[in-house]
């Protein structure tokens, strides 16, 4: 972690099942957001998944197409695998779809301090909440644009949320 990242007031990490389309387009979106909001340098954003699968890969190519015909850079980005120490480390820790939820939630092992850090993305807007990020992995292109536009939505929420909390310290 770089200085920033130390300092950061907040931790944010977002997670689906191989880290290589879902989570990583929403920590890319994420920065940017934040980023543009002027709260770049108090949040740390991370993604990862659930599965070890792609552990040092870049993001899927289909993701970073899709991303970058709307602005975002996914190409530094690395898959990883979620751990039990990441429930402590982060504030946010946020799962793309239920099966997520369900495999971090395990991974509290009951303990309600982390358990509270666990939400799904859908949760943070209105027009998708208790909604899934569908995972794009095995259809078109066509699904990778969806996934762009829920996790835009659903962060411009997180962005909200996480924006009260900060004023709230």
């Amino acid at each position: 972690m770089s200085g920033i990242e130390n300092n950061a007031e907040m931790r944010v990490l977002f997670v689906c099942l191989g880290n290589i389309c879902r989570s990583p387009t929403a920590e890319g979106i994420m920065r940017r957001r934040l980023d543009a909001a002027g709260l770049a340098e108090r949040v740390v954003v991370d993604s990862a998944g659930t599965g070890p699968w792609h552990v040092g890969e870049p993001p899927d190519r289909r993701a970073m197409a899709a991303a970058a015909a709307r602005g975002y850079d996914l190409s530094r980005l690395r898959g990883r695998q979620v751990s039990p120490v990441d429930l402590a480390a982060f504030d946010y820790v946020i799962a793309m779809d239920e099966s997520n939820l369900a495999d971090l939630r395990a991974m509290a092992d009951g303990r309600r301090e982390l358990l509270e850090r666990i939400a799904l993305l859908g949760d943070f807007s209105a027009e998708y909440r208790g909604q899934p990020v569908g995972d794009p992995y095995y259809g078109g292109a066509g699904g990778f644009d969806r996934v762009l536009n829920m996790i835009e939505t659903c962060i411009e929420g997180l962005i909200v949320d996480i924006s009260g909390r900060l004023v709230a310290r």
